[in-house]
Parts: structure tokens; sequence; C-alpha cells
């Protein structure tokens, strides 16, 4: 991922509409990229911050995109586990049919 394209999520990021597949490789690329994470925290304290301020409560900005962060990593790391668990799954599946195939046939 590019920051052009890291850029554009960041909107959709903010409003936790990115699918785990790109919400993985958005915040992968966060890790790697002062200028997209800077980018992020200009688009949060503009989307959140302001309304929060107008509204007249304080609040930590950097605590608020850290927690905001680690929620997405949580996200990617259950959908990562449901995918790898789908796989097992699935192999189990295949090695019990073909483990039903063959005592069919060969008995």
């Amino acid at each position: 991922m590019n920051c052009k394209e890291a850029e554009k999520m960041i909107p959709a990021f903010l409003v936790k509409q990115l699918n785990n597949r790109d919400l993985n490789e958005f915040l992968m690329h966060l890790e790697d990229c002062p200028e997209c994470m800077e980018e992020l925290t200009i688009q949060y304290l503009v989307m959140i911050g302001t309304s929060l301020i107008e509204e007249g409560k304080s609040f930590n900005l950097r605590k608020a995109l850290n927690d905001l962060l680690s929620d997405a990593w949580k996200t990617v790391q259950k959908w990562k586990l449901l995918v790898f668990a789908s796989y097992i799954v699935e192999l189990i599946t295949f090695v019990i049919m073909a483990i039903i195939l063959i005592v069919v046939i060969f008995v």
C-alpha cells in the first residue's frame, strides 16, 4: 500500500468502515509511515476532536487515537484467527472426506 491509498482510507477507518483485509494493510502501512500517521492524527482531530471541543468536552488526543488503533489491531487479530480456524476446519473436513471415500472404496 502506498501513501495515497492509505490517505484515502483514513475517513473510512475513522468511521470503522474498512473491511478486515484493508484494515490490516492500512494498519501495517501506518506502522512504517510517520507521514500517514500524522495525517491520520490530523484527520482524527478534525473529525472527532472538533465536535468534542465544540461540546465543551476535553479529551486526550494521543490516548483516544491510540485506543482506536489498538481496537483496530484487535479486530485484525480476531479476523486472522478466524481465517486460520476456517482453514483448519476445511483441512479436517477434507481429511474426513478422504477417509470416508477410502473406506467406501476399499471396504
